[in-house]
């Protein structure tokens, strides 16, 4: 039998990777092998510029230590598409334990392959991906229920989310925004359709009637490209018809950005992703308004 194991990033508060530490285990060995590539440390949680890197290290442990630095694998804090993940300690640091299971589709080659052969690229953290996404959600959600007449954007997607230097999302470009020209008015007829082909709400498209929940529609594609780091489109593929089958068949799991390493709450993320599949909605009528957004959101926490 051989057990693998991976540890990941020595963290502060939240786990957060911008790259890995890697750790694989054969329990047939009783040795283990740890890759420490830079490391992301926030001096504080919110401002990126203060953030710094822990030099490159490399470290052997036994199975046995392993054990012990993850109090014999007691608390797991997520699943990713390998297995599941579990919460430790190597010193003071933080880590995150991550163990191949059996019954993954995805095999220990690929596994392997994934935690010593890639580079470590710039990956923003699950909790980052999960406040951009909220700071978006509330900003649309003023634009249609905080305003005078209401506005709609017209143009969601990620090209115009603006990030501050603490990683806050502002909503930027509204040159294709229209406002409803009474307080009362359901929707805005409109003879030139306005949008980004990926991200345009396809009611609007069939009729010509722009109404808030056409910014719902784009908005759910934009938070589908959070969790998953997939374009609109892709190769052809619209992110909106792939996330639909992959539900189908059962593989939130596999959905998640697989550079995240399992470092994320397998819970709150499928919780996010049927928010975000039921703002793709084709009809508009079964999308929630973005005030329901925020607020499920926030539930979500």
């Amino acid at each position: 039998m051989h057990i693998t194991v991976v540890i990941l990033a020595p963290v502060i508060g939240c786990i957060v990777v911008l790259s890995i530490v890697v750790f694989i285990v054969k329990q047939r060995k009783r040795k283990a092998l740890i890759k420490t590539e830079e490391v992301f440390t926030p001096a504080r949680k919110q401002q990126f510029k203060d953030e710094v890197f822990t030099p490159a290290r490399k470290q052997q442990f036994t199975y046995s230590e392993v054990v012990g630095i993850t109090n014999n694998f007691q608390n797991e804090i997520g699943r990713g598409g390998f297995g599941r993940v579990f919460h430790g300690y190597v010193g003071e640091n933080h880590v995150a334990v991550k163990m191949l299971s059996e019954s993954s589709s995805q095999g220990y080659k690929e596994f392997q392959a994934e935690v010593i052969d890639r580079e470590s690229p710039n990956v923003l953290s699950w909790e980052r991906r999960f406040q951009i996404g909220c700071d978006e959600a509330e900003g649309l959600a003023y634009l249609h229920h905080g305003c005078m007449p209401p506005i709609v954007h017209r143009d969601v997607k990620s090209s115009n989310i603006l990030l501050n230097d603490g990683f806050h999302a502002n909503l930027a470009d509204f040159g294709l925004s229209r406002a409803f020209p009474a307080a009362d008015a359901t929707h805005v007829t409109s003879s030139k359709l306005a949008g980004t082909l990926g991200y345009l709400d396809p009611e609007y498209h069939a009729t010509g009637r722009l109404i808030e929940k056409s910014d719902v529609y784009s908005f759910g594609v934009v938070l589908l490209e959070l969790i998953t780091s997939r374009q609109a489109i892709s190769k052809g593929i619209y992110i909106t018809n792939w996330i639909k089958s992959a539900v189908e068949e059962g593989n939130v799991e596999n959905i998640i950005d697989s550079r995240l390493s399992g470092c994320f709450n397998i819970n709150t993320a499928r919780k996010v992703v049927d928010i975000a599949i039921d703002c793709i909605s084709p009809t508009s009528i079964k999308r929630p308004t973005m005030n329901d957004v925020v607020m499920d959101l926030k539930l979500c926490l």
